[in-house]
């Protein structure tokens, strides 16, 4: 019995410690439709990520790069990247790759779309 609750904490200690920075939402939407054209893209992740290490490419449904401005975390919530984007989005559909480091070194990445609707 003794051995078993052991192992189990040392399973749990070994589960947390190999968590990895997940994508939890996004603004706009991933996957959704928005009617306006945002001003920036919002990415929370599980765990607060390194600014340095983390961001995105954003292109259009010609798989044209589409400028942003640099990355940054927000100061009120690590776990959120936010990446301005300097020029009003065209109507169409847009794909964010994006690639995050937290604070366990590891990296992961991921890709979602939204579409603008006029």
């Amino acid at each position: 019995m003794r051995q078993t609750l052991l192992f189990a904490l040392l399973a749990l200690a070994l589960a947390t410690a190999q968590a990895h920075a997940r994508l939890e939402s996004a603004v706009p939407p991933a996957d959704g439709t928005v009617t306006y054209s945002p001003n920036e893209i919002r990415l929370t992740f599980s765990e607060p990520v390194e600014p340095a290490l983390t961001g995105i490419a954003l292109t259009d449904a010609a798989g044209k790069k589409v400028a942003t401005g640099k990355a940054a975390v927000d100061p009120k919530n690590g776990a959120v990247l936010v990446v301005p984007l300097p020029q009003p989005l065209a109507p169409g559909t847009y794909k964010v790759a994006w690639h995050a480091v937290a604070a366990d070194s590891h990296k992961t990445t991921g890709t979602f779309g939204f579409t603008l609707k006029p």
